[in-house]
């Protein structure tokens, strides 16, 4: 991917360096997010140390396994309460939004740095969740709507892939600074963010909506490094026009039958995504390896697992388009069911029977979790995604929302289940459970979710007949109609 992205930057087409340029600057919003999505693994870890025997500092405090599950989940909680505000901020402008959410997401760090009690680790950590949230949602469809279709695929794959590299350095700082001074470096990012979009224009689609027609010409000729943008323009305009021009669609409609089946199977594959045990796992990453390894550094581990992520979310963009979704999907379920249960099980026997498990066995549980790893990037966590963008139809595909709010609602309970599962299962039960939720995921699959590798998106629609006209996403020029704010 990064090579992809410097080939784009060092084009012949000189109308593409702004557009990268400008996805890079909003990016920043993905990287803030998963630093976030990233710290509570070290940083748990850190916080239950006791502090110094020498320490001068009054606001030094430990915090219990009880407490260490609210600071993970509350951002969670947190994105949930964000998202439909976040949905509704649009209106203000893409750019306008992120400018605004960007400041308090940097200060709201400034409250785990100097924090005197867990309850301002708390509020730190619900504040940012929601302005992840609102980072997560705007961030993309600015990207889709600055990019010219030739190169928007791997433009809007950035912002998957700064979000993994953010919680790749949350591990990897993690290994050398305490809680505070992560948390100090979590919030350099939102502020590198606020600063940056001041380079960049609001987009040309939002612009044309709202009736600024000059400063949406002066954007997208920005934009398209100054080529002539006449025609390219003119077709926005009447696209937009056309789109003022139809009925508004009433609640009700927006639930016809032709509509429930894709909102049950994203819905469904968020649930299953979450309660794989992946977030658990990133959340938890470090006091999981602790307990499961003798040998190897559980810090060390961690970012190696952060780093396979990336890799294998780089192949599996190649792989969607190639191999398919329906069976990425199923093979990822698949390793991942197997991977959890062979990790519950080396804990079991050597946890539970009492088996010496000395150094020389810690390549079975390592090899597990990046097995389980390499299945979540390669297949369901990417996918969900996707489907949400081809299930829909175009004049509906906001409800695309409601599968949004359901995996940060599953996120919350996954993260926040996980310490109470360890309590009432053991870690090895908790793995068994995960490995049984991704072969009902796996059976739901199988039975529920289309294949749509190779299909145009009318095609797709025919799977849920409509008694409506359905309205292509592209126009005979060939420029994405993406434009509703």
């Amino acid at each position: 991917m990064a090579s992809s992205t410097l080939s784009l930057i060092y084009s012949n087409r000189p109308q593409r360096l702004t557009q990268v340029v400008a996805t890079l600057i909003v990016a920043l919003g993905p990287l803030a997010t998963g630093l976030g999505k990233g710290y509570s693994s070290p940083a748990l870890a850190s916080m239950q140390l006791p502090p110094p025997v020498n320490s001068t500092q009054s606001n030094d405090f430990t915090i219990t396994p009880e407490q260490g599950s609210w600071i993970a989940s509350l951002s969670l909680l947190g994105a949930f309460f964000g998202g439909i505000p976040g949905g509704l901020a649009m209106r203000l402008g893409r750019k306008s939004v992120l400018a605004v959410v960007a400041l308090p997401f940097a200060l709201s760090w400034l409250l785990t740095v100097f924090a005197s009690s867990v309850y301002m680790v708390y509020a730190s950590s619900f504040i940012c969740g929601i302005c992840s949230a609102v980072v997560s949602l705007v961030t993309p469809v600015y990207i889709s709507e600055i990019a010219h279709p030739e190169i928007r695929g791997c433009l809007c794959s950035v912002a998957k892939l700064t979000a993994n590299v953010g919680m790749l350095m949350s591990f990897l700082l993690g290994v050398y600074l305490d809680w505070r001074q992560l948390a100090m470096v979590a919030s350099i990012a939102p502020a590198l963010l606020f600063l940056a979009l001041m380079l960049i224009p609001e987009t040309p689609s939002y612009l044309l909506y709202r009736g600024r027609d000059e400063d949406a010409a002066t954007s997208l000729s920005w934009l398209r490094g100054g080529l002539d943008i006449t025609q390219e323009l003119d077709t926005m305009k009447a696209n937009i026009e056309s789109m003022r021009e139809e009925a508004e669609v009433t609640c009700y409609r927006e639930w016809r039958r032709d509509l429930v089946k894709p909102v049950l199977i994203t819905c469904g594959l968020m649930v299953f995504q979450k309660f794989s045990g992946a977030n658990a796992f990133n959340f938890y990453a470090v006091p999981i390896l602790t307990e499961a390894f003798v040998g190897i550094n559980p810090y060390s581990a961690a970012v190696v697992v952060g780093l396979l992520q990336i890799l294998a979310g780089m192949v599996s963009s190649v792989l969607i388009d190639t191999a398919g979704r329906l069976p990425l999907l199923i093979v990822s379920n698949l390793l991942m069911s197997t991977a959890l249960a062979g990790f519950g099980t080396f804990l079991y026997v050597t946890g539970s029977n009492g088996v010496d498990a000395g150094p020389g066995l810690d390549w079975i549980p390592l090899t597990c979790a990046l097995i389980f790893q390499v299945a979540f990037a390669l297949g369901i966590s990417p996918i969900s995604w996707i489907y949400i963008g081809e299930l829909f139809p175009l004049k509906h595909r906001g409800l695309g929302a409601i599968a949004n709010s359901v995996s940060y609602a599953c996120s919350f309970a996954s993260v926040k289940t996980f310490v109470d599962f360890q309590l009432l299962l053991g870690l090895y039960g908790a793995f068994w459970l995960y490995a049984g939720i991704s072969l009902i995921g796996l059976v739901f699959t199988v039975s529920m979710v289309p294949e749509t590798k190779g299909r145009g998106l009318q095609e797709m629609q025919k799977k849920f007949p409509s008694q409506e006209k359905y309205t292509p996403i592209y126009n005979e020029q060939g420029t994405q109609n993406k434009l509703i704010p």
